[in-house]
């Protein structure tokens, strides 16, 4: 018989199980459940006594479904109140001074879990990195600036985690000197935000920032006004204890959708943010990226992030109002021919994620790449060929074209080659802090 897979943490002890070919230990808090006494409060410690089962997957956050337009895998999400938990896949237990990878799920900060088929991390943990994947507090539950509450309760919970990673990460085979952070969209994001906070120093050595932004944020007036408006269509105060009396359904239910579209630029898209509090996050993160230089960081995006969705909703533009629209957002497109919606859909691409990628390389040292490979899918919205579409570099960074759903987004012969260039790329960065290409070139993938 197998011995029994028992590691100690600082909470307690967790049975973890043999998963793909190494070592998961899933559904792991590390703080308590973020409700009741503890609901719109920091992150507080948690303990159990005992020897707890890491055997499935932590409840996500309590979040409203998200939409299903036939391009990705088809997640699931159990959300529940005990959301602060993290899942671990390693190759072996005890010291054996491993690089670290923390995944930060995207989502709009609204949506999403670390269970995703997409981002499981056994495909690290088989080449020798430890892979942790944390949830979050997510939508009003994480952001919403009520009085009496502290700010940015999501930002918190991710500094909770890391700790959590500090000081447990060698009993799991990892090296708490080396751990890279990692998140995709809105978890791109939030690695941009965790680049410009003080708060942040030292539990992290390397950040990788996939389809993100470093603009992704709220005026504390903005979160402020925002709740106070919500308060008072609810007939409510804007407290802690009068938005407790809403359970968490209730709450996700008066929760804009988490994009919102629009010509704003991707934070007016995007409703619920990190707020710029002056603290805990002290400005836009772009601003204050220059204190992180640093530290190794990787950035890039797909070539045709946005365009696929784009097309959905300009499927009748003509040539003229796609000039128009063109004007207005400030990007030209030169691309010989593509249709007028084709033209709006590079267009958003550029004005919501290429820029945003762009933006920071100026801002600080940081290696570049770009997803090029274009899935030739028929797109089942907007018409056209999927391409080289948001979160379409997931399964290949993950070296998971096997996963569910992959193969109706990238189709039957998605090249296992270019996973494996990606992937490797990831896993070299997590070892070394260089992805295997000079800091001033942007690599093509």
């Amino acid at each position: 018989m197998a011995p029994e897979l028992i590691v100690r943490t600082t909470s307690g002890l967790v049975r973890g199980k043999a998963e793909a070919g190494v070592l998961a230990f899933l559904g792991v808090p590390y703080a308590a459940p973020p409700f009741g006494e503890h609901r719109f409060a920091a992150p507080v410690p948690v303990s159990w006594d005992g020897v707890r089962p890491a055997l499935t997957h932590g409840p996500a956050a309590p979040q409203a479904p998200g939409e299903d337009i036939g391009l990705y895998a088809p997640d699931v999400f159990e959300a529940g109140e005990d959301c602060l938990n993290l899942d671990i896949r390693t190759p072996m237990i005890g010291p054996a001074g491993l690089p670290v990878l923390v995944w930060i799920h995207g989502g709009a900060f609204a949506i999403g879990g670390n269970g995703a088929a997409w981002h499981q991390g056994h495909r690290f943990a088989r080449d020798g990195v430890v892979c942790v994947a944390i949830n979050y507090r997510l939508g009003f539950e994480g952001f919403l600036a009520l009085e009496d509450a502290p700010l940015n309760r999501g930002v918190l919970d991710w500094l909770a985690a890391l700790a959590w990673v500090r000081d447990n990460i060698a009993a799991f085979g990892g090296d708490p000197g080396n751990v890279t952070i990692a998140g995709q969209s809105a978890g791109g994001a939030a690695v941009a935000t965790l680049l410009s906070m003080p708060r942040a120093a030292g539990l992290f050595h390397r950040a990788v920032v996939m389809s993100g932004s470093a603009t992704l944020a709220a005026t504390e007036q903005e979160a402020r006004d925002h709740a106070k408006a919500l308060a008072a269509r609810l007939g409510i105060d804007p407290t802690r204890s009068a938005f407790a009396r809403l359970s968490p359904a209730a709450l996700v239910a008066e929760q804009p959708p988490p994009l919102s579209g629009g010509p704003g630029g991707l934070s007016a898209s995007v409703p619920i943010k990190p707020v710029v509090d002056g603290d805990l996050v002290p400005a836009v993160p772009l601003a204050a990226l220059g204190s992180s230089a640093h530290i190794p960081l990787l950035v890039g995006c797909t070539t045709q992030e946005a365009d696929v969705f784009v097309r959905r909703f300009a499927a009748d533009v003509d040539a003229a109002g796609a000039q128009a629209l063109l004007d207005h957002l400030g990007v030209q497109v030169d691309e010989p021919g593509l249709t007028p919606a084709e033209r709006v859909g590079r267009a958003f691409t550029e004005h919501l994620f290429t820029r945003e990628a762009r933006w920071i390389r100026e801002a600080r040292p940081a290696y570049a790449y770009e997803f090029r490979w274009e899935s030739p899918v028929e797109s089942p919205v907007g018409g056209g060929r999927v391409g080289a579409v948001h979160n379409l570099d997931l399964p290949f960074v993950f070296d998971l074209l096997d996963a569910p759903g992959v193969g109706r987004t990238a189709g039957p012969a998605a090249p296992q080659a270019l996973a494996d260039a990606m992937h490797a790329a990831w896993v070299r960065f997590a070892r070394t802090g260089d992805p295997g290409w000079p800091l001033d070139h942007l690599w093509r993938f």
